[in-house]
């Protein structure tokens, strides 16, 4: 068995932009098909806007509020709200609050930087 407590994690920056601890995936425990991190945004900060090949992925927000755009469809989010992301849709997240917005993210299978695709930003020219 495999406890992994964030605090004993490394953050690092994403190849969108986003900072994460990756809290558990093949990297620092026997779980070899998904990945579960916790991501940050600080107030007024975006993702750069992308897609996974091979990836679906979760967003379960902990804190803040933010806009996601999965897609064609751009929603606000808030705590408790959970997010499908299904493998090859284009997606970005913004923190629109005065908080840092904090989500999961779990991917399936695991988050590679290599499974990032970076693409135009679907809120527009100014993020």
């Amino acid at each position: 068995m495999d406890v992994i407590n964030i605090s004993g994690t490394t953050p690092f920056t994403t190849k969108d932009g986003s900072t994460i601890r990756e809290i558990l995936s093949h990297r620092n425990s026997g779980i070899r098909n998904q990945s579960l991190a916790e991501a940050t945004l600080g107030p007024g900060m975006v993702t750069e806007a992308h897609y996974h090949p091979n990836s679906e992925e979760i967003y379960y927000v902990l804190s803040g509020t933010g806009e996601v755009f999965v897609g064609d469809d751009v929603r606000r989010v808030e705590i408790g709200d959970g997010i499908a992301i299904p493998p090859e849709t284009p997606h970005q997240i913004r923190n629109v609050g005065g908080k840092d917005l904090v989500f999961l993210c779990c991917c399936a299978p695991t988050y590679e930087h290599d499974d990032t695709i970076i693409v135009g930003s679907l809120f527009g020219p100014h993020g």
